[in-house]
Formats: structure tokens, sequence, C-alpha cells
């Protein structure tokens, strides 16, 4: 009898669960790797012709005009992306792994609301250790075993049509990340075995404000933009894999770059150019074709959030950022307002702490490791222009004052990004900013005290030179210490296999 009767209830339910189930929209989302948000066509490139495939994204849904990410390097922007949190909180703030943590990554959440979670690229950097369990990692060919190589178009359509195969053998709506490695360096080159579909020569291409013009800076650029656009095409190769996979239609897909192009006063930094990205969602049926959304101040930490509410999962209760589901539908949204920023350190695991709050108008950043003879170390220094930098330098004083604050900075920097976006004019002492400079500085204190910041002290100390120093010099020395341990267990890790 009892058997019958949780027949019934299956019967009378199945039907609904059903239709529930195909009511939750897939997620795609695409991410370019080092790309700044004005190389995008429908950003305002001047190269017109430079992204048609995201160009043409972007007029089949929403492009948000001042997004950002929250750092301007790629492990810790990833995660925050994927965690809902600031690289502070996770603890995931630099190039290394993160056991100890509480917070649940978008896989987890996503897995436990029924859906196949699988990616393709930057997997280390998406998660606070490896391996961790996405249902799989696309970027491995199933037949031999291998990778698919970084820089092939045609690859990363392949790897879309693979998850979303999967997703449908395993019964589930799919959430899949799909991670182009362009414009990441290394650049296409001539003769390249993965080709770009537009090549563009240094002749033609744009060179950003916060630049010079000079034949080294635009040989680099010139295969900067042509990755670009070989980012553009692999783009297209994933957007055709999901048109014939017949499920454009219930899939939305998010797009964005993880932060600004690789070289210097863009990637790992704070700048406005650094951290603005290229945000654009398709929603067949929910998102209208073409809108811009001009008003809201959306970041990386909102991502979480808003697929989130997008699937109808449970938002996590660590999650920091807030949902702008209801930008995509053109309602306002409270609290998207301004954007706070943070950045520890590089690659190479060496700390330089600087924090950052940007509203539509303006940008402050606060430098605490900054003492006027402390070096900043990024990965933009084995960079061609870099390097041309430093040589210029030698007889152009204006080059060597640019050389100067990026090897340098000051404690304090304050744009105007409305008339000053390229930020080369620092504000801070400027007696006509002094309220805004203020009232920006308190901003960033109270969110410093809100998520318990531990360089909250350096803040403090802003205008005691000696204590503040002495606070990163122990910083410095920490980050040391863990770089060192990190070698020492590379090497014994090493011996044991």
């Amino acid at each position: 009898m009892l058997t019958r009767y949780f027949a019934l209830l299956y019967c009378v339910f199945a039907p609904l669960l059903s239709t529930i189930g195909a009511d939750r929209p897939n997620l795609l989302i695409i991410t370019v790797d080092d790309m700044s948000c004005d190389s995008v066509g429908i950003y305002g490139c001047p190269l017109s012709d430079i992204t048609p495939n995201m160009d043409r994204l972007a007029s089949e849904g929403m492009r948000f005009e001042m997004a950002h990410v929250q750092v301007g390097n790629c492990y810790p922007s990833r995660n925050v992306m994927f965690s809902g949190m600031f690289p502070h909180s996770t603890g995931v703030d630099g190039f290394f792994q993160v056991r100890d943590f509480t917070f649940k990554p978008m896989c987890d959440v996503m897995q436990e609301a029924g859906y196949y979670v699988g990616i393709r690229g930057k997997v280390s950097h998406s998660t606070p250790y490896q391996p961790y369990h996405w249902d799989d990692d696309l970027t491995i060919i199933p037949e031999t075993g291998k990778k698919e190589h970084p820089k092939d178009v045609a690859s990363f359509g392949r790897s879309t049509s693979r998850g979303i195969e999967n997703a449908k053998k395993a019964g589930k709506p799919f959430v899949i990340n799909i991670n182009i490695s362009d414009p990441h360096k290394p650049f296409w080159k001539p003769n390249d075995r993965h080709p770009a579909s537009k090549i563009y020569t240094a002749e033609e291409v744009p060179i950003p404000g916060f630049l010079w013009d000079d034949p080294v800076v635009r040989e680099e650029l010139a295969l900067y933009y042509t990755s670009v656009r070989r980012a553009d095409d692999a783009v297209g190769s994933i957007l055709d894999a999901l048109d014939a996979s017949g499920q454009a239609d219930s899939t939305v897909v998010l797009f964005l770059s993880d932060h600004g192009m690789p070289l210097p006063f863009a990637k790992t930094q704070l700048y406005h150019h650094s951290t603005r990205t290229p945000w654009m969602v398709r929603w067949p049926g929910v998102v209208e074709p073409g809108s811009v959304d001009s008003e809201h101040m959306i970041s990386a930490v909102d991502m979480l959030p808003t697929l989130c509410e997008i699937v109808g999962a449970p938002i996590p209760d660590c999650v920091e950022g807030t949902s702008h589901l209801g930008a995509l539908k053109g309602q306002k949204v409270k609290g998207l307002t301004h954007v706070i920023k943070e950045y520890a350190e590089n690659s190479g695991g060496v700390r330089h702490p600087i924090r950052g709050v940007q509203t539509p108008d303006y940008l402050y950043l606060f430098n605490p490791w900054s003492n006027g003879t402390r070096q900043c170390k990024t990965a933009t220094q084995g960079t061609a222009t870099y390097k041309q930098m430093k040589k210029v330098a030698e007889t152009n004083p204006e080059v060597a004052a640019r050389l100067e604050i990026f090897d340098h900075r000051t404690l304090e920097e304050l744009y105007d990004v409305r008339k000053d976006p390229n930020c080369l004019h620092n504000l801070i002492d400027s007696p006509d900013h002094k309220t805004v400079a203020g009232s920006l500085r308190r901003k960033l204190k109270a969110w410093m005290e809100d998520t318990e910041d531990p360089m909250l002290e350096a803040l403090t100390l802003r205008n005691a030179p000696k204590k503040l120093d002495a606070l990163i010099t122990e910083i410095e020395a920490m980050a040391k210490a863990r770089r060192e341990e990190r070698r020492k267990n590379q090497k014994t890790k090493t011996k044991a296999d």
C-alpha cells in the first residue's frame, strides 16, 4: 500500500518537477585573459572591426559600461568571480593554494543546485586549490588525455560542445566556464601555428593614453591587438558550438575579461583601465537585445550572487557582493554605486598591497608600500614596452616621470576618471579635491572595517610614515617566508617524484 502511495505522489509531482527543471536556464560563462575593456569595438576601440563576435554578443544582450573586476591579476581576480568575496576574505589574494577555507566556490553552489559544471582553461586559477571537484576539465581531450592548445581557436568550440554533451548525458542543465587564453602572453606572432583571422600592423594600432607613442611600443601593441582578434575568433567558435547544440535560447551567456592588457600601468594595477571590464550578458527572452546599462557599477564580487538568482540557487551567507539581476531586467538596483578594489601581490609572491575605491567620477588609491624607494614588482616589467620605457627615460623627461610613477608610486592617488580615464593627473594634493579625497577615504575605511581587512591598520597609519613602513616591512617578510616555504616544498616533492 505504501509503495502505491509513493507511486501516486510521483505521478502527481514528477511533471511539475520536470517543468521546474526545464525552466532553469543553462549558464555559459566566457572570459578572456588580460584584455582591456576599450580593446573591444563596441566599447570604443578605434579598430572598429577588431571584435565582430564580441560586438554581436553585445548587440544581442546587455552591456555594462561601468563594470570592473576587483584586482588586476588573474588568480585572485577569478576567485573573486567564483566566490562572491573579496581576496582578503577568502585568503586567495595571491598565486598560492588556500585549503583551509569556509566559503563555497561557484562549482559547489551550482552542483548542489543540480547543475553539471565544467571548465576549460584557467582551472588552477578558478578555485582556492587544485585539483578541485569540477564535473569535467574540458581542457582535456578524452580520446588522448592530452590538453587542448590554449591558443587554438577551434578547440574552444570543441570544449564547449563536449561540455554541453556531457551535461545532456548526465540529464542536467549546465554551467560551463570557457576561459580563452588570449590576449595573455605569449602574444600571436608572425607565422603562428595558431592563426588569427586578421593581423594588425604597428602603424594602424591605437596607443592607450597611459602609454606613449614609440616604435617598440607599437610593435608590441600590434601583437596584442592581433591576439585580441584571435580571442574574438575563439568567442565565435564557442557561440557557434552553442548554436549547433540547440541550447542557445535556453542559455544565459555572460562575457568579461579578468583584467586589463598585460602592459605597464594596466595589468597588476588598480587603475581605471586595469579593472574596467567588457561585461556583457545575453539572456533570450529576459534581457533586452542591444541594451546598455550606464547607471550601475557592477564588479566581479557581484557575479556569484547574480548567477545564483538567475538559476534560483541559494546565495551563500558569506557572499559580500550584490546581485545585479534587477539591472539585467532594466530595474534600478540599490548598492551598485561604487566599486572597491584590492591588490596584494604578483605571481612571484612579491607583496605590494593596494586598496582603492571608484565611483563613476573618481578613483582613490591607497598604496601603503610606497615610501619613495621601495620598487613595485609586476608581471609587466618583462615586456618590451617596459624595457623601452627604461631606455627612453634616460633622455626623455616625460617618459622618465612616468617610469618614476610606475616604479615607486605615491602613498595616495586621486583621479577624475570622467576627464582623465588614463589616470595621468594625480589630484591628491589639489585643494579643490580635498573634500572628494576625504569622502572616498572614509568610504574605503568603512569597507575595511566591515570586511575586517588586515590593511586597515595601514590606513590608520597613513600619517605616521615610520610606523607604516615598519608594518609593510613586516608584511613583506611574511610573504618572503611563504615563498621560501613553497620553494622548499616544491624541491622536496621533486626529489620524492
